[in-house]
């Protein structure tokens, strides 16, 4: 079976515009969440979020063309062109139709969606933007990526909710394996902090409403936790097969070693255990490890009452008795859950946590809930030892995803 190696990283996120400042961020455990500046929130019943600042698209394309897209596909296509520049290759000795991308949306162009609509209402059907459909739809990251540097092998985007960057990670490891690409840009975008978005996350009781306290709002596993906070943002990360690295001297920083995915089968917002349980068996099967190998765990730890209960249990469940051993780790509770985007930054986290040596804090956490017994790395980096590393993505509709990383040390 051929090898898949993760040799570029690519990042945009409420705690930093590339990996570096983002990465540095996290391990101080800096608060990426503040009042909503997008539009007027102060009728909401939520009115904070994780918004990215300070971001300048000009340097990954043209105002011009940039006013043609949704903010989503503006991230997107920022940290795969930081992805590809960091992978460092020599175009001209690539054979182009062997590269491919796979990024994806949890929800897509919604703000350019709404405010064509708006425009419809006011100013008529003519008055309708003729780049609103391939602005917003949500292959369209690959397709500009794909365009932009010649990539003539797989193009595709995976919607699978929340866990889109994970997924999309995992099922492009596959096409390398099996030999249609050597060389796969992957990961998720979103930016849906508008009015609509954040209503409908607020209606259905998902969100926090710790308004006067933005900084401590996002605070997964802790007992006063009261819904999670929408960031934005996306992680793009460039998978290659192990030989084609290794032949063009490749800086690797993991390999992908095993891939889960699983469906709850139960609800369509409400998680069940079953589901993430088989999701992080499977992904060790596929490793060919055992539990007690991993050390490092970046949880989907969203900071909902439900969801952060039901991921302890299934870790306990899935890990046994090495579950005590483990440490569990958050990076939402900085960052904001990025709904499509957050298994791509997430995935990066973890493969940042393996080189370094380092697992990232959970911030918030204050006094944990009795049902939440874990090492959660409570508001403090830590240096240990990491072997491998899992990451877990969960998505409304019962859809989950598990990535497992390796540190190579050749």
């Amino acid at each position: 079976m051929r090898r898949v190696v993760v040799t570029g990283l690519g990042m945009v996120c409420p705690i930093g515009n590339d990996v570096q400042t983002s990465w540095e961020n996290a391990l101080a455990g800096k608060n990426g969440i503040d009042k909503i500046t997008r539009f007027d929130a102060s009728s909401f019943g939520c009115q904070i979020a994780g918004e990215v600042k300070d971001f300048d698209i000009a340097q990954y394309m043209s105002p011009k063309e940039a006013r043609r897209y949704d903010r989503h596909l503006h991230y997107g296509v920022a940290a795969g062109v930081q992805a590809i520049r960091d992978a460092g290759f020599d175009f001209d000795k690539e054979d182009l139709t062997r590269f491919g991308c796979a990024v994806g949306s949890g929800i897509g162009g919604l703000p350019m969606i709404c405010e064509n609509d708006q425009v419809l209402l006011e100013r008529g059907p003519r008055r309708v933007s003729p780049f609103m459909i391939p602005g917003v739809i949500i292959n369209m990251i690959s397709g500009q990526l794909s365009i932009m540097f010649g990539f003539k092998g797989p193009n595709i985007a995976h919607v699978t909710a929340c866990s889109t960057g994970l997924h999309a990670m995992g099922e492009a490891s596959w096409m390398i394996r099996r030999g249609d690409a050597d060389v796969m840009v992957a990961g998720g975008a979103d930016a849906s902090i508008c009015p609509v978005g954040v209503a409908g996350f607020d209606n259905i009781h998902a969100l926090s409403r710790r308004n006067d306290d933005p900084a401590h709002a996002s605070r997964p596993f802790d007992k006063d936790r009261d819904g999670f906070v929408m960031g934005e943002g996306a992680g793009v990360v460039v998978l290659e097969e192990y030989e084609h690295a290794k032949a063009r001297g490749a800086k690797i920083y993991a390999e992908l070693v095993g891939y889960g995915l699983s469906s709850d089968a139960f609800h369509i917002t409400t998680p069940n255990m079953d589901g993430p349980k088989r999701c992080m068996e499977m992904a060790m099967l596929r490793a060919g490890i055992t539990p007690d190998q991993i050390d490092y765990l970046n949880a989907h730890g969203t900071s909902t009452g439900v969801g952060d209960v039901n991921e302890t249990k299934a870790i306990k469940e899935a890990f046994g008795e090495h579950a005590k051993h483990l440490v569990v780790n958050s990076t939402k509770s900085m960052t904001g859950h990025l709904l499509g985007g957050a298994g791509g930054i997430e995935a990066i986290f973890t493969i940042l946590a393996l080189q370094n040596q380092v697992s990232p804090p959970t911030i918030n956490i204050f006094e944990l809930d009795p049902e939440c017994d874990l090492d959660y790395c409570a508001n403090e980096a830590r240096p240990m030892k990491i072997r491998y590393a899992m990451k877990n993505s969960f998505g409304f509709g019962g859809t989950n995803g598990t990535l497992i990383f390796k540190r190579v040390e050749d």
